[in-house]
């Protein structure tokens, strides 16, 4: 099995980011939360925040969008471009996505490609609230051993050293650089 890390990995650019500019300007009745979410972003930047704090105050706006599931697929089909072509001409029938992104919309995008095998943080898409921890560092390695207790990880690609615990049980483990593949 392959496992691949999706925001700057196979996705060029962070789906979360992108989805939040569109969100705010095809629906800028979200904008009445950044106020909100700019202090919460700069007690964040100055370390008086925790991460979770700052993501469950940013996906606070969702409850603005009444038509989301539409919503989402009008934004997964106008970034279904960002998929980079490396992964497309390698994509395997059992490959698997692991994502600290919200899974609503790493999902969306996995579908549209063909990934039937994805996980990523839990975020209620019509309130932004989390259940369940962050899918990132260690909480991807403890996801993967509870879905696939006895599964083995040929190749692990991430553009991040903060997958270190998951590349750890790739049998080979690969940096992504833009287009550019390199060995852990």
């Amino acid at each position: 099995m392959n496992v691949y890390d999706f925001d700057e990995t196979i996705y060029d650019g962070d789906s979360t980011v992108d989805f939040v500019k569109y969100s705010f300007i095809h629906r800028p009745k979200c904008l009445i939360c950044l106020p909100k979410i700019a202090f919460i972003g700069l007690l964040f930047v100055l370390k008086i925040v925790d991460k979770m704090t700052f993501k469950k105050t940013l996906y606070s706006y969702f409850k603005y969008i009444k038509d989301m599931d539409d919503f989402v697929e009008e934004y997964v089909n106008k970034h279904i471009k960002n998929i980079k072509k490396w992964y497309l001409d390698n994509q395997k029938e059992d490959d698997l996505v692991i994502s600290a992104s919200p899974l609503f919309i790493v999902k969306s995008f996995c579908d549209k490609i063909g990934i039937n095998n994805c996980m990523a943080s839990n975020v209620d898409p019509y309130n932004g609230k989390y259940s369940g921890d962050n899918c990132w560092g260690e909480e991807k390695v403890r996801r993967f051993k509870e879905v696939y207790p006895k599964g083995e990880i040929d190749n692990f690609y991430s553009d991040s050293y903060s997958d270190t615990p998951l590349a750890k049980l790739a049998k080979n483990a690969y940096i992504v650089k833009g287009n550019e593949l390199k060995k852990w």
